[in-house]
């Protein structure tokens, strides 16, 4: 497994789809992983540490969590499969690891608000990692300080 961080949340010009970038920790590859509007803007209010007066949806899972004795351990991207990510997420208890079915998306959107480390399957990484270049580093520093103004909101005016 690779340990990966979110390194930028985009917009895909060629469709108008967000994307999450997910970058390896220790080495040069770039994970994409194209998500819906609404899971686009939970990412950005956790990238932002957002506070709500109520809980939105994944504070919601992640107080739900925590009333039930667990902690959100880790997130594991485990497969793709017909251009669709799967993922894991794993709740550690006081006597064991629960392994829950998610969406990539929901997971690092949980990981983030949680500070849960996120992690990638080798396979995954093998598949559908780009190496990124000197070039594409560039590239995406100024579209990181473009989006820097969007707010997350702004997500949901993009068709899928």
């Amino acid at each position: 497994m690779t340990e990966v961080k979110v390194d930028a949340l985009l917009i895909d010009n060629t469709n108008n789809s967000p994307v999450v970038l997910l970058r390896e920790l220790n080495g040069d590859r770039i994970l994409p992983i194209y998500i819906g509007p609404f899971e686009a803007s939970a990412i950005a209010y956790a990238l932002q540490a957002t506070k709500f007066p109520r809980p939105m949806t994944l504070d919601l899972m992640q107080l739900t969590v925590q009333a039930l004795g667990g902690q959100v351990y880790r997130v594991i991207v485990t497969k793709i499969e017909q251009n669709t990510y799967y993922a894991e997420l794993i709740i550690k208890t006081h006597s064991r690891l629960i392994t829950v079915d998610a969406r990539p998306s929901d997971s690092i959107g949980l990981a983030l608000r949680t500070k849960a480390p996120i992690f990638v399957s080798e396979d995954v990484m093998d598949k559908a990692s780009q190496v990124v270049s000197v070039a594409d580093e560039e590239k995406l520093k100024e579209l990181r300080s473009k989006l820097r103004n969007i707010e997350p909101e702004e997500f949901g005016n993009y068709k899928m």
